[in-house]
């Protein structure tokens, strides 16, 4: 139980010395963030459909 208490007080200590975003650099991160994961997912579906069409050529579907 005494080790219990001493990771929660150490951790405790610990979320003090943090520093935590403004609502400016939290927003700004959030849209970096989304934009990143939309271009990827529009990236990676058009590579998904680019390679399907050409192993369909190659094994002579469609």
């Amino acid at each position: 139980m005494r080790k219990i208490q001493q990771y929660i007080k150490e951790s405790i200590q610990e979320l003090k010395q943090v520093t935590w975003p403004t609502w400016e650099e939290l927003k700004g991160s959030t849209m970096v963030v989304m934009l990143f994961s939309v271009v990827m997912g529009v990236y990676i579906a058009g590579l998904d459909v680019g390679l399907s069409w050409i192993v369909d050529k190659i094994m002579g579907r469609g």
